[in-house]
């Protein structure tokens, strides 16, 4: 009746009590993978948290920094669990303390787009005293 299996085989009696060490084998796969897990997923998340957490407590007034949103502006007050942000002259706003995603970093005008434009000092320093040069 059933030719694709030509013997079946049963477990000895009292085979279940000598087999310890391979039940703890199924386990290592587990504990590997949870491993394995923590390291490239949790234990990340757990510093960049903490270096947040950091972060948000070492704030002060005058302090440059973007909110989670993408907004940059100047801190102006700290409160307990708020800031005021400068985001342009005479224009602040209130945002939760959380909400600061990064200060911003030393020497920021240089990389920002605030740089003086070169072309016109150029022009000016080529040039004698009643010669106009033609644009470029």
């Amino acid at each position: 009746m059933f030719s694709l299996i030509e013997t079946a085989y049963a477990m000895p009696p009292g085979g279940g009590g000598g087999d310890g060490g391979n039940m703890l084998g199924g386990f290592i796969p587990i504990i590997l993978v949870f491993a394995i897990f923590f390291f490239l997923v949790i234990r990340p998340q757990q510093k960049r948290a903490k270096e947040h957490k950091n972060l948000v407590s070492s704030i002060k007034k005058g302090d440059e920094v973007y909110t989670d949103s993408g907004i940059l502006g100047t801190i102006q007050k700290v409160g307990e669990g708020d800031v005021t942000l400068e985001i342009a002259p005479k224009v602040s706003i209130r945002i939760q303390r959380g909400r600061i995603a990064d200060r911003v970093k030393e020497g920021r005008g240089k990389d920002t787009g605030e740089v003086e434009d070169q072309s016109a000092k150029d022009d000016e320093g080529d040039s004698k005293p009643g010669e106009s040069k033609p644009n470029a």
